[in-house]
């Protein structure tokens, strides 16, 4: 993830992930007659494709469910695309042939469930709330040194020093390692 560009006027930075998946192809295997390691692959892409739809339907709906990202390689490496702040594009091709019409409308009904997902509006510098709570804590803890808060509370209840100014050469978990 590094910065794509950097804004001269506020000296902000850009970054971008572009995915490129292709899940195309007909997988019915009753239909393509793949045998080995082509029957293995059709296999791979049907799960993918199957813990997609899984994904979308926990995205699509209005109460707070669990999102199973992590059931399969693919909706692992799309769950910071697909849980908000992104902008998300998806394609699907359809075939107008007659004998492919039972997987156009499989291909139709997915594409509808995707559009009905509504993901929230992509912020551009949005950071999460564990980063600004840790930005926050780093800004107090700063003000705090600076304002002569170097010296060591005392009076704590277990008897040691509190983390708000350690001494030097520890690796405590406020200050981190050297």
């Amino acid at each position: 993830d590094q910065p794509l560009g950097n804004n001269i006027q506020d000296a902000g930075s850009v970054r971008s992930k572009l995915h490129l998946i292709d899940l195309a192809g007909s997988e019915r295997v009753s239909k393509t007659d793949a045998t080995g390691e082509r029957l293995k692959e059709a296999q791979n892409i049907n799960k993918s494709l199957s813990a997609l739809g899984d994904v979308i339907n926990a995205l699509s709906g209005k109460k707070a469910a669990h999102v199973p990202y992590r059931n399969s390689k693919l909706t692992f490496l799309l769950q910071d695309s697909l849980s908000g702040n992104s902008k998300v594009l998806m394609f699907c091709n359809i075939s107008p042939a007659s004998y492919n019409c039972a997987e156009t409308m499989c291909t139709l009904n997915f594409a509808a469930r995707c559009r009905s997902v509504e993901l929230g509006q992509a912020k551009k510098g949005s950071e999460g709330a564990e980063v600004a709570k840790l930005k926050r804590m780093v800004a107090k803890l700063t003000e705090k040194l600076n304002n002569g808060g170097g010296a060591e509370e005392k009076g704590t209840k277990s008897g040691r020093a509190s983390l708000t100014s350690p001494q030097r050469g520890t690796d405590s978990p406020a200050r981190g390692k050297r």
